[in-house]
Order: C-alpha cells, then sequence, then structure tokens
C-alpha cells in the first residue's frame, strides 16, 4: 500500500471540520471523549455530549472502548452531528475487515462526520465477551493510508474510482514517553507518513515529560506535519488515578498526582484542579497543538475543567 507523504506545501485536500481549521489556525485546540451508551436512545447520548457543545472543538465517540459493546460509534457520531457537536468518530480494526472499514470510511463522509481517529482496538479478551472473534484484517496505519488515498486520491486500494471522495481529518493514537537518548520516533512516523494529520496520546499528567517528548518530536521535524493533542483528564480518586497506571498502557501518572488526591479533603474537586492546571501548561508548550481529555469516570466535570482553565479565552464560540 503507497502510502502518502507530507509536504511542506498547503495540503491538497482540506476538509470542513471545526477542529481542523482551529488547528491549523494555530490556536491551541481541545477536544474531549465521550463512551457511547448501553442504549438506543439518542437522549442517553446527547446527555453527555451537549454539554460540551460550545466548549470542546470536537467530542470523540469510541468504538467499542475495552472491548465492550455499546451503541454504534457510527450511529453516535451521525447523531452528534445533527445536534451541532463536532465528533471524531473512532474507528477500530479490531472488529471489522477492510471492506467494512473502507465502507464506514464513505458511510462517515456521506454523514458529515469529518474527523475520524484510527486505531487498533482494545483486545477482544479485556471485554465481557473475550470469545469473539477478533478481526485486524488491518492494522491501524493500513486504515490511516487506505482512507488518505480514498481522500486523495479519490480511489479504493483495489483502484475503483469513488464519485465523491470523503472529506476526513484522519487521526491516530500515540503513547507519550520521556525519550531517552536512543528513543526514536519511527512508529509515529510512520502513522505521519501513511497519512495522519494529528494524534491523539494517552493519559500524562506530568508537563516536564510532555515538554522533552514535544521536543524530541520537533527536532526530528514530526511536528511539521503532525497535529499533537495530550491525552489529560480530572482523576475522580487516588484509587482511580493507580487502576489508570497500572492498567492503561501507556498512562503517565506522577506519585505527586496520587499524593495529592490521597491527601485532598474532595478528591473529585483535586481532580478537577490538577486537571485544570496541567491544561493551562500544556497550552504554553511549543509543539503541542492540544489537549483531549477523557474523563470515563467524571465526564460531568470536563465542562468545568474547559472553562476553568481559560485556554479558549479570546477565541470565538466554537459552532
Amino acid at each position: 500500500m503507497t502510502a502518502i507523504q507530507p509536504t511542506d506545501a498547503e495540503p491538497a485536500f482540506r476538509g470542513d471540520g471545526n477542529l481542523e481549521r482551529v488547528l491549523r489556525s494555530g490556536a491551541f485546540a481541545v477536544t474531549a471523549e465521550v463512551t457511547p451508551p448501553l442504549s438506543c436512545s439518542p437522549a442517553d447520548l446527547l446527555g453527555k455530549a451537549l454539554p460540551l457543545r460550545g466548549l470542546a472543538d470536537a467530542v470523540n465517540v469510541t468504538d467499542g472502548a475495552s472491548a465492550r459493546v455499546h451503541m454504534s460509534s457510527l450511529a453516535a457520531a451521525a447523531l452528534l452531528v445533527t445536534n451541532g457537536v463536532e465528533p471524531v468518530l473512532q474507528m477500530t480494526c479490531r472488529d471489522r475487515n477492510r471492506l467494512a472499514l473502507q465502507g464506514d470510511v464513505l458511510g462517515a463522509g456521506a454523514l458529515g462526520i469529518c474527523n475520524i481517529l484510527m486505531l487498533r482496538g482494545d483486545d477482544v479478551a479485556a471485554g465481557d465477551q473475550p470469545e469473539a472473534a477478533a478481526v485486524y484484517d488491518y492494522e491501524s496505519s493500513d486504515l490511516i493510508a487506505a482512507a488518505a488515498a480514498m481522500r486523495g486520491d479519490a480511489r479504493l486500494p483495489s483502484g475503483r474510482q469513488i464519485a465523491a471522495p470523503p472529506r476526513i481529518f484522519i487521526g491516530a493514537a500515540e503513547l507519550p514517553s520521556d525519550p531517552a537518548a536512543d528513543w526514536n520516533s519511527a512508529r509515529l512516523r510512520a502513522k505521519s507518513e501513511a497519512g495522519a494529520d494529528f494524534v491523539q496520546t494517552q493519559f500524562c499528567f506530568d508537563a516536564g515529560v510532555v515538554r522533552r517528548y514535544a521536543q524530541r518530536l520537533s527536532d526530528e521535524g514530526l511536528t511539521e506535519h503532525l497535529f499533537v493533542l495530550v491525552g489529560i483528564g480530572p482523576p475522580a480518586s487516588a484509587r482511580s488515578a493507580r487502576w489508570m497506571r497500572d492498567n492503561l498502557f501507556g498512562t503517565i501518572i506522577p506519585d505527586a498526582v496520587i499524593g495529592r488526591l490521597e491527601g485532598a479533603a474532595d478528591a473529585r474537586a483535586e481532580g478537577v484542579d490538577i486537571c485544570v492546571e496541567l491544561l493551562r501548561e500544556l497550552a504554553d508548550i511549543p509543539g503541542i497543538a492540544g489537549a483531549h481529555i477523557m474523563a470515563p469516570l467524571n465526564e460531568a466535570s470536563v465542562p468545568e475543567v474547559i472553562e476553568r482553565s481559560g485556554v479558549l479565552k479570546g477565541r470565538p464560540t466554537t459552532p
């Protein structure tokens, strides 16, 4: 499969999404995340998402996170579009073969979904139906490359012509790290060269690590072509923070953060304070284009985090 190579020129194809406009303008972007409900009721989804309208530049909808069933991410993203919330559709390689994934990319475009985050997907062994068959016909970089070709060349990987190509902003996931001297960016570079426009990282609660990580990415020229959004969130308790660090691969949470939560009279409020402080720090780090706020046990706190941080001050209201 031929990868789409980044260039210094203006992108030949540009979508219509708010997230892309914000990032290309040089403003610090803020995305958030909701898990679609185990429900057929749109109200159960919109109750989580609508408080983020006008605050988050886009809202991710997960695709079978932790290998557990919920409302289809494609359906959830379409519901957000019709209710004035720009989605980031998460699409995993775990559950569908390449034909279905390519069809969903076209379907997303038809539904007005302009951002897709392409992921490998959590192992089915982690879920509540471990007997399910995992597909993995594509790895995430293969899906990124296929979608980039569909977007840029208006063709399927088979060569068939697409009458109206998808207008999508392509995302990938990444694990932040405190880079050692021999660290290299091969994994992230492969996703960039495949056609990714932005990345959202796993949780990182250490601004010092982010600064060093961003500097290395900048030194290697990656931030010239790739928008990096760092994953953060308001931890609900010290116990929750420990669980995240121990069970979510690649999560970085310093002992000092857990200590603050342990010593707080109100751990949930302290978690919000921690997230607000970190969001402000990230906004001042060169090479970091934005933050991605995840709060699986504390979703109701995310609007407060964004508002209190002040990072959107002076920017036009998100439509």
